[in-house]
């Protein structure tokens, strides 16, 4: 028969098991080891082909020794430092811009008809396809590169922005009306927290297009940043190099994914408890 303490402590067990983030934890462990152990089979027997030895560097054990030597020598730091300050002032410019116009598209139903289908053509271009026009008006490359990234991911924060605003109550606007709420009070204390969860929600769909559009825009004409060291990896044949720049690329991405995903559930008015 067990003590009361041994109750007492597989209970407290049962209940760190069971608590979510250890549970989402447990999973994100998971999935990152099956990727880690596909990748390590496959260079594996990338190295032992001898038809593909010459590829064996992309494999997952020269990529981690590989990691530390780029940390020593600053290489990763530096380029991470030039895309952050692209993707930054890129990303800031597209909500400077998309937040007020989608604003007013929830609000304004004549400039909604009015601009729909000039938005709907401007959104279906592709931004890269905007490259020979931003190297022609801007006189430098950073200047190009933050250019095709505000037009990349201005619309997602656009239309979350507008897509929000319509499942607004539109009691709650004449009722502040009635309460004598100015339009600076509308809009700090009914429209941005009503819409802070679709704002979000815009931000990280557009981060994720910026970051896609970011490092093919760095192989253009600069000489600092993560797209930039993947194509000098390459012209340089140091695969090793190339796929821990890649494996950078996509931790980067994934926390500031996750970063969104952690503001989003605490904006939800869905999500569970006080």
């Amino acid at each position: 028969m067990s003590t009361a303490a041994e109750t007492v402590g597989r209970a407290g067990a049962a209940g760190w098991i069971k608590h979510p983030a250890l549970q989402q934890l447990a999973w994100a462990i998971g999935g990152f080891s099956i990727l880690m152990l596909l990748w390590g089979i496959g260079g594996y027997y990338i190295a032992n082909n001898p038809s593909t030895q010459s590829f064996a560097a992309f494999g997952l054990m020269p990529t981690l020794k590989a990691i530390p030597y780029l940390l020593e020598a600053g290489k990763i730091q530096n380029a991470i430092y030039a895309s952050a300050f692209r993707m930054g002032y890129g990303l800031s410019i597209a909500i400077a811009i998309g937040l007020p116009i989608g604003i007013l598209v929830g609000r304004n139903k004549r400039f909604r008809e009015l601009s729909n289908s000039p938005f709907q053509l401007l959104r279906m271009i592709s931004p890269l396809s905007w490259t020979p026009l931003a190297v022609f008006v801007f006189a430098t490359w950073n200047g190009s590169i933050i250019f095709l990234i505000a037009v990349a991911s201005v619309w997602p924060v656009m239309y979350s922005t507008a897509a929000g605003l319509a499942k607004v109550d539109p009691a709650w606007f004449r009722v502040a009306r009635n309460l004598g709420a100015r339009p600076l009070h509308m809009l700090t204390r009914i429209i941005m927290p009503a819409i802070t969860f679709d704002v979000l929600s815009g931000i990280r769909l557009a981060l994720g297009v910026a970051w896609i559009v970011l490092v093919p825009a760095e192989y253009l004409g600069v000489t600092s940043g993560l797209g930039y060291a993947i194509q000098d990896a390459r012209q340089t044949l140091s695969y090793d190099h190339l796929t821990a720049m890649v494996l950078t690329i996509g931790a980067i991405g994934y926390v500031l994914d996750t970063t969104l995903v952690m503001l989003i559930k605490h904006y939800s008015w869905h999500r569970g408890g006080a």
